[in-house]
């Protein structure tokens, strides 16, 4: 095993005492090609080119002396760090650290990044990075090849963003460009590069002092999954009570990076209050009223939605993949429709057993796992005591055997 292990994060400004000192004894430096052409690399070391970290990891395992491991930023931060001190190769390191390459996209761009979602797109994250990027106002993404802008902005048509595309930070060749996410793939970008993604409705600005999170603050707005229906402008549908809203989120689950779909949105309910748990909404309606009150509730609760105005189960061709879907209208045969599709997850609900009962065996001829709930609620005036409003719905999940995201 190694003597000593350091890990050096490099940013492009010279090496700070402890890493040339680290460097000038080391008898192995891992990094990639722009790492090993450094001045401060002996030249009687052994050179490893980084492309897999648990491969370099294994071999610094087994060296006999002092091994440096060289990486761009700052390398705690979705870093080698986190992979060399993994258990099965028992290493111990230490960290020099550098600005990481996020701190220095936002500082190119004159921006504040403590309110910024932060993700890392490759090959089998993209959708979901693309998805915090429809979710989100303010987003820095750490790209990686097959996985960069134009992708990103591929993946985002008909959302409108603007991306700062920061190349090869730290380096002579660093160049910052700002461009819309639709004109993206019309150019070869270099790697390494951070896009930060800004755009889309933003809540009302909060006073300075009230930040303390980094990022998205969760509990933010209201409390509660479910907002009363005096949070909506204007009557609620049959499908919308607050208790059966409540449910089909706990059923759903929505996170961060999913895509829900929300069929038949109405007042933008449901939509809103996935959107508030910090996943991206598709929310479709054939009424143009409809349309207009959902986005109105998005903008009114500082949300992010995209509004597709169209009639299921044609409209659904061409929307992206789902994660979950809410079918709050349209009835079996969007259900079969949508579920063609294989999201992971989709309620919906039925007024009476028959419908349900057709609705259940269609979804589980698709392969889904089915729960059917019988839902009543009878709302009370508290005054006297008296019953106000009853409702009852039959209440369908479905959900496929789980996978990984």
């Amino acid at each position: 095993m190694a003597d000593r292990v350091t890990v050096i994060g490099w940013d492009g400004s010279p090496l700070t005492a402890a890493a040339r000192s680290a460097l000038s004894a080391a008898t192995l430096v891992a990094g990639a090609a722009h790492h090993l052409a450094l001045a401060e690399v002996p030249a009687t070391a052994e050179r490893i080119r980084l492309g897999s970290v648990a491969l370099a990891a294994r071999r610094i395992a087994g060296h006999r002396g002092t091994a440096v491991v060289l990486a761009d930023g700052d390398p705690g931060f979705f870093g080698v760090v986190r992979t060399l001190r993994d258990p099965q190769f028992g290493l111990e390191v230490e960290v020099v650290p550098a600005v990481s390459s996020v701190a220095a996209a936002f500082a190119r761009a004159g921006m504040p990044w403590d309110d910024a979602q932060v993700v890392v797109a490759h090959r089998r994250t993209l959708r979901r990075a693309v998805n915090v990027c429809r979710a989100h106002t303010k987003v820095a993404v750490l790209t990686s090849p097959g996985a960069g802008p134009a992708e990103l902005g591929l993946l985002l048509e008909g959302v409108h963003r603007t991306f700062v595309i920061c190349e090869e930070l730290g380096t002579e060749r660093e160049q910052v460009t700002v461009v819309t996410s639709d004109k993206a793939a019309d150019h070869t970008w270099r790697d390494p590069n951070v896009v930060i993604v800004i755009g889309g409705s933003v809540a009302p600005a909060a006073p300075a002092e009230a930040g303390w999170l980094a990022g998205r603050d969760p509990g933010a707005g209201a409390r509660g999954w479910t907002l009363p229906a005096e949070a909506y402008d204007g009557p609620l549908g049959e499908g919308e009570t607050d208790l059966l809203r409540a449910a089909q989120l706990a059923r759903l689950g929505p996170r961060v990076g999913d895509l829900v779909w929300d069929i038949g949105c109405g007042s933008g309910a449901f939509a809103t209050e996935a959107a508030r748990a910090g996943a991206a909404v598709l929310a479709v309606d054939r009424d143009l009223v409809a349309c207009g009150r959902t986005d109105a509730a998005g903008r009114r609760h500082g949300v992010q939605l995209q509004i597709v105005h169209g009639t299921a189960p044609h409209v659904l061709e061409r929307l992206p993949e789902p994660d979950v879907v809410r079918v709050g209208g349209g009835g079996a045969a969007v259900v079969s429709a949508v579920a063609d599709r294989r999201p992971q997850r989709i309620v919906t609900h039925a007024a009476t057993r028959d419908a349900a009962e057709l609705v259940g065996r269609d979804l589980t001829e698709h392969g889904y796992r089915v729960e059917c709930a019988l839902l009543q609620s009878v709302e009370l005036d508290t005054r006297a005591w008296t019953e106000t409003e009853r409702s009852v719905a039959f209440l369908l999940s479905g959900a496929l055997p789980e996978r990984t995201p």
